[in-house]
């Protein structure tokens, strides 16, 4: 899958995100994230974070696949939260490439 496939994915799991925040429903699990409050949504975060690092360690890629895809879509309920769309990350991660790691992390110290 090239990178512009990658972000219509994260984009459109995005607007349904979103489309669920606004307008909730019993039956979906993002509004009862966000009804729930930021600290279920970070916690969501931490768990599925946590479930990849096991998985990366099991070293089975099928499990690895599924804990990525459960973290990317609560990273994207966690940016829905505080509006800020995909586009950003992907702007961030354009204006880290090409750059080592440490050569960024000395840019943030200035």
């Amino acid at each position: 899958m090239n990178d512009e496939r990658s972000e219509d994915i994260l984009d459109a799991v995005y607007r349904v995100i979103r489309e669920r925040r606004q307008n909730p429903t019993e039956k979906s699990y993002v509004a009862s994230l966000y009804d729930k409050g930021l600290d279920k949504i970070l916690g969501k975060v931490g768990e599925e974070a946590t479930e990849l690092a096991v998985a990366g360690k099991g070293g089975d890629p099928e499990e690895i696949v599924y804990e990525a895809a459960d973290l990317f879509f609560h990273v994207l309920v966690l940016l829905g939260h505080y509006d800020l769309p995909p586009e950003r990350i992907y702007a961030e991660l354009r204006r880290r490439f090409g750059m080592s790691g440490i050569e960024e992390k000395q840019s943030r110290n200035k």
